[in-house]
């Protein structure tokens, strides 16, 4: 997260992203923001130092790729509540996986 933002301010605005993607069909779920334990032998990345995480899931390719478009034409309100969301991140890393 950006230095100085409330972590509630932050999932007040993941929330209306996740509902507003929801209400379009472009977001199955959003799972809850989650904190790093990197104080375990478990933690074995180095490398990134990363605090929060949380899982987007999508139903199938298909949507993921409609989600992505839709944040890409940059058209309200989807602009400004994406904006509301990522201008509070740090750093962001954004991995797909799919289930096989």
């Amino acid at each position: 997260m950006q230095p100085g933002v409330d972590f509630g301010d932050f999932r007040t605005a993941l929330d209306g992203y996740t509902a507003h993607m929801q209400g379009l069909d472009l977001v199955t779920s959003n799972s809850p923001v989650g904190r790093r334990q990197s104080n375990t032998p478990m933690d074995t990345d180095e490398v990134r130092h990363h605090q929060y995480f949380t899982t987007t899931t999508f139903r199938d390719r298909a949507q993921v790729d409609a989600a992505y478009d839709y944040i890409k034409m940059h058209t309200e309100p989807g602009f400004a509540i994406h904006n509301a969301v990522y201008s509070k991140v740090e750093d962001s890393i954004f991995i797909c996986w799919e289930d096989t």
